[in-house]
Order: structure tokens, then sequence, then C-alpha cells
């Protein structure tokens, strides 16, 4: 598009799909005149925009045609998930996943609404029941833009997780977890939202020499999905530099356990987690489950992990959200209970829990599995007055419950 023609830019704006602004429609390349700056830096209001004023470019000059105004935009699809009396209106992608479910049920809880976005290629409908469920991909920006209106803040969750399968196809991730975090990104900059919740992993650690864990960590990932999850963080941290993007990125550690009321919980296919696997040997469901080492400098030799319950992680980021709601700056946290628990301690817990021994075998020491990785959750106890309440042994129990429950 050259500056000698800008009556070449006029004709070709009709073919462009033009991006929200916090409520006004930005056709690109053509700024407000009240500022000179790039939309996406900056708050609008909206009253003032529903207002048809002629938008005009300099320097040319040339005016954008009546149909970009936000006056020919129908009010009932201007903001069209808002809700009466919510505090906080919550796009929730990849919210028919395991943990995404369980937030939104979190965010319902505490008086927000909470809208599912998923396309549905690893999450399931069954656990978005109650909410409304937008089938889309995040590399879909038209459906993004819809989504996007009358928002204000998201959760994204939406990211190929199987460490293993990284290692072996690692362009699926690059795909999913970057070109589509980013996708997402820009289409949440141009709707005028300014706050994420990020679904991270301790993975971007990669193998600290240091335990507990502490957010000072070197964040140096050994596998493609950590530096998948590790890349979104640093695209967080340069969108809140230059937008105004406010952030927290959550890093989990061992996600666990099911919802209270036994309605929805882990549904993996493949399933690759300790606790469901030996559930799932316990009950004769499954095959017996192998141990990948007993020899780890460890008390019974068994590899340690910190194992958080899910909807601990859940109200975690809905005081995520409500802290950067107060106007607070971007965080990252480490997610987790401070406290390890060894393989052989898991399999005993669901032995207790389910009064049925769980078949296994022992097998060598998996490349690349450190001896333990635990966290200090101490930033986030101190920034969100958060601390993960329950212990391994209802972890379990949550987790059987809804085992014998699921579809």
């Amino acid at each position: 598009m050259g500056h000698s023609q800008p009556e070449n830019a006029l004709r070709l704006l009709p073919r462009l799909a033009p991006p929200r602004v916090s409520g006004i429609i930005a056709v690109p390349g053509v700024f407000p005149t009240a500022d000179r700056t790039h939309p996406a830096n900056h708050d609008f209001d909206r009253s003032a925009a529903r207002h048809c004023l002629t938008r005009v470019y300099q320097p040319y000059r040339f005016q954008v045609p009546d149909r970009y105004c936000e006056s020919q935009i129908p009010p009932t699809s201007r903001e069209p998930h808002r809700q009466k009396g919510s505090t906080v209106v919550v796009l929730v992608v990849g919210g028919a996943g395991y943990i995404g479910s369980h937030a939104a049920r979190a965010l319902k809880r505490a008086g927000h609404s909470a809208i599912i976005y998923d396309n549905l290629s690893s999450g399931y409908e069954i656990l978005a029941n109650g909410f409304e469920l937008i089938r889309g991909d995040v590399l879909d920006h038209s459906k993004l833009a819809l989504a996007l209106q009358g928002v204000d803040a998201v959760m994204h969750f939406a990211a190929h997780a199987y460490v293993g399968e990284s290692v072996v196809n690692p362009r699926k991730y690059f795909r999913n977890n970057v070109e589509g975090g980013l996708s997402l990104l820009n289409a949440a900059v141009e709707a005028g939202v300014k706050k994420i919740i990020f679904s991270s992993t301790c993975a971007v650690y990669g193998e600290p020499s240091k335990i507990p864990i502490t957010e000072k960590t070197d964040r140096q990932p050994v596998n493609p999905y950590g530096v998948s999850k590790l890349f979104f963080e640093q695209a967080l941290e340069a969108y809140d530099r230059a937008y105004g993007l406010r952030y927290a990125s959550l890093r989990y550690f061992n996600a666990a356990g099911a919802d209270d009321s036994g309605e929805i919980g882990e549904l993996h296919n493949p399933e690759t987690h300790l606790i469901p696997l030996a559930l799932q040997a316990a009950a004769g469901t499954g095959p017996e489950i192998q141990i990948f080492g007993s020899d780890y400098p460890t008390p019974d030799g068994t590899c340690v992990r910190d194992y958080v319950h899910v909807n601990d992680l859940a109200a975690a980021h809905v005081k995520a959200l409500e802290h950067l709601q107060a106007g607070n700056d971007s965080f990252a946290a480490n997610l987790g209970t401070g406290q390890g628990h060894s393989v052989q301690e898991v399999i005993s817990a669901v032995e207790e829990v389910t009064s049925n021994a769980v078949p296994r075998r022992l097998g060598p020491r998996r490349p690349g599995d450190p001896p333990a990785l635990i966290a200090d959750p101490s930033r986030a106890e101190t920034l969100l007055h958060w601390k993960a309440q329950r212990t391994l042994r209802e972890t379990v129990s949550t987790a059987w419950n809804w085992m014998k429950r699921k579809p």
C-alpha cells in the first residue's frame, strides 16, 4: 500500500476484516484523529465510540466509509456476552479441558461470567456443561474477534501438553502453543482486552539444580513443550510493555484430582498422569502401571513431585484475575503445595482410597526425569493470599469419585 496512492488504500478497506479495539472499529492503518498512535495502546470511551464520527487518515485525510462506524453495528452484537450484575466477563480459552473447566466453575462461584472457547480437539462438551460454549480455534482470528466482544479478561488454557509428543512432533506444539497463542494475544489487544491469565508450567524451568523451585530459578526448558510455554511467557512480557496488556503467568506443578461434585474431572486421551493411571489399575479398568526408576536419591527411591489439586489451581486463577482487576502489575508465580510426594506414596494413597491393590512393575529410569520437582509457592501466597488446601489423600479421593462417575 504505497503512500502515493491513498485512493488505493480506500478501495481495499471493504475487503479487510476490521478488528475491534475497546468498542471501536479500528480499520487497519486508519487511526482516530484524536489519537496519532496505534489504537491498541489506548483505552477508548465506549459511549463516545457509539457516535458515528468521521475517521480521518493522516496525512491524506480521506474519509472512512460509514459502515465502519460503531453505530452501524447492531447493539445486540456489540457486547453479546455481558450479563447484568456480573463482575468480570472472562473468555476461558480451552475451557472444555481439564483445568479450564474447573476454572470456569470457580469463576462462576465467585460471581463472574465465564464463556468457554474451545475447538474440542482435546476438550469435551461434557466438561463445558452449564456454560456458553463457542467452538473455535485459537488460529481463527475472525471467530476470536467475535468471541472477544464485550469480554473484560482472558484465561488461556488452550495448549498441547504432552512432553514426549512434543519431542517427536515439535511442529504441532509450535503451531498451536506459539502461533495460536500469538493469534489469541493479537485478537485480545485488538479487542481492547487488558488482562490475561496464562496457564503456564514448571516445565519452563527445565531441570533445576535447586529444590524447592522459586520464580528466580533460571528458565531453561529441555523439551519443545516447555520451550513453547516459555515463548508465550516472553510474548506476554513484551505485550505488557508495548500495549499495556497485563498478565499473570501461573506455573503449575502436577495438577491432579477432580471437582468435589464429581461432575467434572480429568479426562485425557491418552492418559499419562500417575493418579488416574493408578486408579484405573486399582479398579481393573487399566493395565498395571510402570514405575520408571527406583534408585533415585529420594527416601524410597522413586521420583518425587508436587501434586496440587485442580480446584486449588482454579481458585488461584480467580485470585490472579481479581489481583489484576484491582490495578496491580503483571506477575508470574508458581502454583504448588510446597510438599513433594513420591510415586510410591501416591500408589499407597490410591490403595488406601480404593481398598484395592495397584498392580505395578519396576522399570529403568526414564531419560530426563529429575529426582524431585517441588514448588516454592510463597510468591502466590504473598501476592494472591492463596494457599493449596487439599492433601494428597483428598486429591486422590476426588479423582476416584470422578472416575466412578465419569461417562
